[in-house]
């Protein structure tokens, strides 16, 4: 099984996936391909992101039962511990942040 959720997205990146997964729901991508097939449609992905982010999960043979891919920028970011993937998410940040804040 293979589950692919993109967030802003160009449309045609879109489109490509639905030629090989099932949209069952605005972003939300399903299907059950082999591991050639996964890893070019993970190629695809990087290929046509644009500004958006994706996650990429499949089933595979490890102690949780699945691993996963991401792409782009998001507040959840992939840590591994002791062979353990899991995710921790960055802290928010608030407007003017970038800038320095309030001077």
């Amino acid at each position: 099984m293979l589950a692919i959720v993109v967030e802003n997205v160009p449309p045609r990146l879109r489109g490509r996936l639905a030629i090989w997964l099932l949209e069952i729901r605005a972003g939300v991508y399903v299907g059950k391909v082999s591991r050639r097939v996964r890893e070019m449609i993970w190629e695809q992905v990087e290929c046509g992101i644009g500004d958006g982010n994706a996650v990429m999960v499949w089933s595979t043979n490890t102690e949780s039962g699945f691993d996963f891919l991401t792409l782009g920028a998001n507040r959840r970011i992939p840590v591994e511990m002791e062979g353990v993937k899991l995710v921790s998410f960055q802290p928010e940040q608030s407007p003017g942040a970038e800038e320095g804040g309030n001077s």
